[in-house]
């Protein structure tokens, strides 16, 4: 049996499929952490969620930016963007029961025996663990409640920009799934910056990404995430675990094994080494 975590998909079914077959996954045997961002700008959304829904409880998810998006769309809370490939999966007979499923997975999962904890984005310098655990089930209870289209509708947006316990309702739970699906670089203080998705050298004045500040969780678990492609796969930071690497912009999908930290990569379908 191994555990093997992967980056963000983005509807690149066939390179998922080809790391699967590539890492020997076996559903009854092994199990499948995905960092979220299952869907969109790759042609294979609709397969991709399909597949991951039929592995039951071979795979843990959690969910990303652009399956947030997706959910809006679907409730008629967003637009699709030029760079949105969701038309097909919306128009599937089979959308609303996989959607259904999308909305109820969670924004964070820990296995404190692997050691691992993964979210979209990472985890605020300002959070330890029990904190990161508690506000994302905060969420994760109202998105799967029948307020979650409500919920949906006050999600987006960049503020507040820094956490505070003090924090209620939309601005609150904004301000979490900003944190664990969106964050990138932050200040010292843990405020956000959400529009820079460069390289760690090109921060904003006052910015540095968020996992070269001194980690709360790192001290009590490794953390997993996706989310930042630019990073291509590297924070050199021991013990903290960048997976994107932007197969859907024409790079690799990468597959970490948790028992030994043994990376394994396919390349973007037409691209050659």
């Amino acid at each position: 049996m191994a555990t093997y975590a992967i980056g963000d998909i983005q509807g690149c079914y066939r390179e998922f499929m080809q790391l699967l077959k590539t890492i020997d996954f076996q559903p009854s045997r092994d199990q499948l952490w995905l960092a979220g961002d299952l869907v969109n700008r790759g042609e294979g959304s609709l397969e991709v969620l399909r597949y991951v829904v039929e592995l039951g409880s071979a795979v843990k998810v959690v969910l990303g930016n652009h399956d947030f998006h997706l959910l809006a769309v679907a409730c008629g809370l967003r637009k699709t963007k030029r760079s949105d490939t969701l038309d097909k999966l919306l128009k599937a007979k089979d959308a609303p029961d996989l959607l259904a499923w999308l909305g109820e997975q969670p924004l964070l999962h820990h296995d404190p025996e692997l050691n691992f904890v993964m979210t979209h984005a990472g985890i605020p310098p300002i959070w330890n663990l029990a904190k990161a655990k508690a506000v994302a089930a905060e969420v994760e209870l109202e998105m799967r409640s029948p307020r979650q289209k409500k919920l949906l509708e006050n999600l987006f947006g960049n503020q507040p920009s820094l956490w505070s316990d003090d924090l209620k309702g939309y601005e609150r739970q904004r301000c979490i799934v900003n944190y664990l699906t969106r964050m990138r670089f932050c200040a010292p203080d843990s405020s956000l910056e959400l529009e820079t998705k460069n390289e760690p050298v090109n921060a904003p004045k006052g910015f540095a990404p968020w996992f070269t500040y001194p980690s709360q969780v790192l001290q009590e678990t490794r953390i997993i995430f996706g989310h930042w492609a630019a990073l291509e796969g590297h924070t050199g930071v021991a013990g903290i675990h960048a997976l994107d690497t932007g197969c859907v912009w024409g790079q690799q999908l990468t597959a970490l094994r948790l028992e030994d930290q043994q990376l394994f990569q396919v390349e973007a379908a037409g691209k050659t080494k």
